[in-house]
């Protein structure tokens, strides 16, 4: 019997998926990123800086909800990557969006409105 809250402790995953072409790699997050999830966020965006790929992509497409403890895991990860201005996110919804901008670090990270965008940019 399904109840009103079936859905209950129900998250989706933080990393959505990581995709690896040439010297680039894409790693979509999704849904709420927030404490209870930021190890994951952590543990996937340094594992892809230690590979030192020229640009790191974080597609932020499906992220409904961003907070402070998140941004800081984005901050911590481009410090990780040999060449930090190949750290780019790609596509914040607006509520996103309006997250780096209240936080002042739209004007730290490159945006891109695409992940094609951000995987085409000059670095």
């Amino acid at each position: 019997m399904a109840t009103g809250g079936e859905h209950e402790g129900l998250r989706e995953r933080a990393v959505a998926g990581i995709e690896r072409t040439g010297d680039a790699v894409v790693v979509s997050l999704a849904g709420e990123l927030d404490l209870y999830n930021a190890d994951e966020v952590r543990e996937a965006l340094f594992a892809e800086c230690e590979r030192a790929p020229e640009r790191l992509v974080v597609d932020l497409s499906r992220v409904v909800f961003i907070d402070s403890t998140a941004l800081g895991v984005l901050i911590e990860a481009r410090t990780k990557l040999p060449n930090s201005a190949g750290f780019l996110l790609a596509a914040p919804a607006l509520e996103t969006k309006r997250a780096l901008e209240i936080s002042g670090l739209d004007r730290h990270f490159t945006l891109h409105e695409t992940r094609e965008s951000a995987l085409g940019a000059p670095l």
